[in-house]
């Protein structure tokens, strides 16, 4: 039986500090096509908000999605609800137990769709906690960790809690196809995303990667060389780049990059005008989030700030049409 009651939680946004991903898995492999990364990661402080209700076991689970008010670039909830991964984990978590756990969940989002911010996938981790909590299923953590395998990379990141009483996934090394997770020091820092009026869908962007590994079509020479995608996830440099920011106290702008970048600009052109004007008109490297399409610098709350007003200014130009700004920070 579930317990009464229902559960409000938030499911964070992520950077990638940085990432490095190696090229596609052999066909004789057990993922083929599957690419491994190394990535520092850390939650932001944007979040969608979701809400579940256990209901009676003779009722049938409804899901409502919606964009929060003060979204920052909300789009058309225009894909089947069934696939939508809070759902996904929802029914999943039953196809667990083997029985049906009926609940209405409604998300309320502020994370813009295929900005490479996590959105959904932090959905789903917040979905399989809250049902976990309602129906008192005591998952185990290897449970947690095979349902998170299942539904997507990112989803196992944020299923740490970190501290109970906050709930919020620590900062970590990713490595392996998303699934091994290392906490690492949380080292403060803000954010400033550059959020443009058009996504970047993942698959499109991994099939880019793979065609510049072979060869098939060139890298502009406007790309910085952090943007060239790798032969190999490199684990030892991401840890060095970590050690050295633990070191200092701080994120050096340099320490980031990002290894989709170049794949995400040959998939979305416009990224690469966006890249250079931010870094010029901020004064701070601009870099690419996940697969895209968000950028973000990174800093002290001060720099952030100047960032912030320069940035303002710059939003008439051509190449930032349609984007939105908005500061945030490391949690």
């Amino acid at each position: 039986m579930p317990s009464s009651g229902a559960v409000l939680g938030r499911a964070h946004a992520k950077l990638n500090l940085v990432l490095s991903v190696g090229g596609p898995e052999p066909a004789d492999s057990p993922k083929p096509g599957f690419h491994r990364i190394a990535s520092w990661i850390a939650a932001i402080d944007l979040y969608d908000e979701l809400l579940v209700e256990s209901l009676p076991d003779d009722r049938e689970s409804s899901y409502k999605i919606s964009w929060m008010g003060d979204a920052i670039r909300p789009s058309a909830i225009d894909w089947p609800i069934p696939k939508d991964l809070a759902v996904r984990a929802h029914r999943l978590l039953e196809e667990h137990v083997g029985r049906r756990l009926p609940v209405h969940m409604e998300l309320r989002k502020r994370i813009p769709i295929g900005a490479g911010l996590g959105g959904g996938s932090s959905d789903a981790a917040a979905m399989l906690r809250a049902v976990n909590e309602l129906f008192r299923l005591k998952l185990t953590a290897g449970e947690f960790e095979s349902c998170a395998a299942r539904l997507g990379s990112d989803v196992a990141f944020f299923l740490d809690n970190g501290e109970p009483s906050r709930n919020l996934p620590r900062p970590a090394l990713v490595t392996g196809f998303g699934d091994h997770i290392e906490r690492i020091p949380f080292i403060p820092a803000s954010a400033l995303l550059v959020v443009p009026p058009f996504d970047c869908p993942t698959a499109g962007v991994y099939g880019a990667y793979d065609r510049l590994l072979a060869g098939s079509e060139q890298i502009d020479a406007s790309i910085r060389h952090e943007s060239r995608p790798t032969a190999e996830a490199n684990i030892a440099l991401v840890k060095l780049l970590i050690r050295r920011a633990i070191e200092i106290g701080y994120i050096e702008p340099s320490l980031c990059f990002n290894a989709l970048t170049a794949p995400a600009i040959h998939l979305e052109p416009r990224l690469a005008g966006i890249i250079e004007t931010v870094t010029e008109f901020s004064q701070m490297q601009a870099h690419l989030t996940g697969s895209g399409s968000c950028i973000f610098v990174i800093g002290s709350e001060g720099q952030i700030a100047g960032a912030g007003v320069c940035l303002a200014h710059a939003l008439g130009r051509a190449e930032l049409a349609g984007c939105r700004l908005l500061k945030t920070r490391l949690i």
